[in-house]
């Protein structure tokens, strides 16, 4: 049974992952690009939804890097708020990349997530890999 207010499923047990999201098919993008993308460190459940209560007692640990070519990377932390689930990487709001719809959305291989990037563009990224 899905709990909506927390995105994850009760009785499932969630385990630490990191999900690797690669740059789909965008503007600019024809065919997607292996080496522009996200790692996120985060517990899912069994349904692959963010479990909101294994997040919260453990937020130091669920981080996030962004790789893209030609751009030095960058280590931030995954955050969680009225406004829903984001990318930070310093204080403050400005350089946050909020993800769309995320607590409803499992993150399982094949699937998409949208993004949008601290200075405007938003982007849709494909799961490429659980680990």
């Amino acid at each position: 049974m899905s709990d909506s207010r927390t995105g994850r499923n009760a009785g499932n047990r969630a385990r630490m992952v990191t999900v690797r999201l690669e740059l789909a098919r965008n503007p600019g993008f024809p065919e997607g690009a292996g080496d522009c993308g996200y790692e996120i460190r985060v517990p899912l459940d069994e349904g692959g939804h963010i479990d909101l209560a294994a997040f919260n007692a453990d937020r130091e640990a669920c981080t996030v890097r962004r790789f893209w070519r030609g751009e030095e990377e960058q280590l931030g932390k995954l955050e969680h708020g009225r406004r829903g689930w984001a990318f930070s990487y310093g204080p403050g709001e400005e350089d946050d990349e909020p993800l769309y719809k995320l607590d409803s959305h499992a993150l399982k291989v094949g699937e998409y997530v949208t993004i949008r990037e601290y200075d405007g563009p938003t982007y849709t990224f494909r799961v490429a890999r659980i680990v």
